[in-house]
C-alpha cells in the first residue's frame, strides 16, 4: 500500500485474477502471458488464440508491451550552488523482453522510478541553479542514459524523461525577480548609452563632412577665383600688349609723332579738368595759367623717354633726322617761343 501510494496509477502487473488454465486461451495484442510448466518457465504466449495442458501450465505473469507511464514523485536535491528543489517529472517506459521483465527484477517499474530519482539527484548536483533552467534538455538526456545503462538486464527500456516542475524556495526566487529585473535595468541603460553613443558619433561625423565639403567648397571657390584673375589678367596684358603693338606701329608711320604728341595734350587738359572733383585737396602747378607750357613739359617728357629708340632708329637708317624736323617739332618750338 506505502508503494502504490508513492506511485501514481499504472498498468497493474501484479494482478490478483489472473487467467486461468481451461486449456484454450486468447491472448489480447500487445500482452505477452508468461507460463510455468510445473513451477519452471515453459514459454510465452503470443496474441491470439493458444493451447495449454490444464494443471501442468499455470499463466504466471501478464506483461504489457504498450508504452506505460510513470509519474516520479516530487523530490528535494541541493543544486551545485546549494540551493534546494523541488523537482518531479514523467518517465515513458516500455517492457522490450517479457522473461527479464519478470524474472530480472521484483518490481521493474519501482526500480525504475527509484532510479530516475537517484540520478536526477545526482544530475542536479553537477549544475548551477541558472544552469537548471537553461540545460532541461541535456538533463533529461542524462538521466534517460543511466536509466538505460541500469534497465537492460530488466527488459525495460525508458524511451524519455521529462521534468514536469521545478519549485524554488520563495526567497530564493524574490532574489530571482530582483536579479531578471536588475538585469532589464542594465541592458535598458546599455541601450540607452549605446544610443546616445551613436547620436553623438553621428552628428560629429556629419559635422566633419560638413567642414570637409564646406573646406572643399572655399577651396575649390578660391582655385576657381585665381584662375579666372590669371585669365583676367592674361586677357588685359595681351590686350594691352596689342595695343601696345598697334601704338607703336601707328607711332612708326608718317606723323605719327604729331599724332602722339596732340593726344597727350588733349589727356593732359582732360585730367587737369578732374582737379577737384573727388576731394577737397587740391595740388596745382605754379605756371597753371600756361597751358602752352604744360604741354610741352608732357611733350618733352614723352620726347625724353623716346629718345633712345629715336637715336637707335637714326643709327640704322639716315631717314630719322628728317623725321626730327617734323611738324610736332616746328610747332613745339613755336609754342615755346611764343610763351618766352
Amino acid at each position: 500500500l506505502k508503494r502504490a501510494a508513492r506511485l501514481a496509477p499504472a498498468p497493474c502487473r501484479w494482478n490478483s485474477g489472473l487467467p486461468m488454465n481451461i486449456g484454450v486461451l486468447f491472448v489480447p495484442q500487445q500482452e505477452a502471458w508468461v507460463v510455468e510448466r510445473m513451477g519452471k518457465f515453459h514459454r510465452i504466449l503470443e496474441p491470439g488464440l493458444n493451447f495449454l495442458i490444464p494443471l501442468l501450465d499455470r499463466i504466471r505473469y501478464v506483461q504489457s508491451l504498450k508504452e506505460i507511464v510513470i509519474n516520479v514523485p516530487e523530490q528535494s536535491a541541493v543544486t551545485l550552488d546549494n540551493v534546494t528543489l523541488q523537482i518531479d517529472g514523467v518517465l515513458y517506459l516500455r517492457v522490450m523482453d517479457p522473461y527479464k521483465a519478470s524474472y530480472g527484477v521484483e518490481d521493474p517499474e519501482y526500480a525504475v522510478t527509484q532510479l530516475a530519482q537517484t540520478t536526477m539527484r545526482s544530475e542536479l548536483g553537477k549544475l548551477s541553479l541558472d544552469r537548471v533552467f537553461r540545460e532541461r534538455e541535456s538533463l533529461n538526456a542524462s538521466i534517460v542514459d543511466a536509466i538505460n545503462q541500469a534497465s537492460d538486464c530488466w527488459g525495460i527500456r525508458c524511451l524519455r524523461y521529462e521534468i514536469k516542475d521545478i519549485h524554488v524556495p520563495p526567497r530564493v526566487k524574490e532574489s530571482m525577480q530582483m536579479q531578471v529585473e536588475a538585469e532589464r535595468r542594465k541592458r535598458a541603460t546599455v541601450l540607452e548609452s549605446e544610443g546616445t553613443r551613436e547620436s553623438a558619433i553621428n552628428v560629429a561625423e556629419g559635422q566633419k563632412q560638413a567642414q570637409i565639403l564646406a573646406s572643399e567648397a572655399e577651396k575649390a571657390e578660391q582655385i576657381n577665383k585665381a584662375a579666372g584673375e590669371a585669365n583676367a589678367m592674361l586677357v588685359k596684358a595681351r590686350a594691352k600688349a596689342e595695343a601696345i603693338q598697334l601704338l607703336a606701329a601707328a607711332l612708326a608711320q608718317q606723323h605719327g609723332n604729331a599724332a602722339a604728341s596732340l593726344s597727350v595734350a588733349e589727356q593732359y587738359v582732360n585730367a587737369f579738368s578732374k582737379i577737384a572733383k573727388d576731394t577737397n585737396t587740391v595740388l596745382l602747378p605754379a605756371n597753371t595759367g600756361d597751358v602752352t607750357n604744360m604741354v610741352a613739359q608732357a611733350l618733352g617728357i614723352y620726347t625724353t623717354l623716346t629718345k633712345p629708340q629715336a637715336v637707335k632708329t637714326q643709327d640704322e637708317t639716315p631717314s630719322a633726322h628728317e623725321a626730327s624736323h617734323s611738324p610736332a617739332t616746328e610747332v613745339l618750338k613755336a609754342e615755346q617761343g611764343s610763351s618766352s
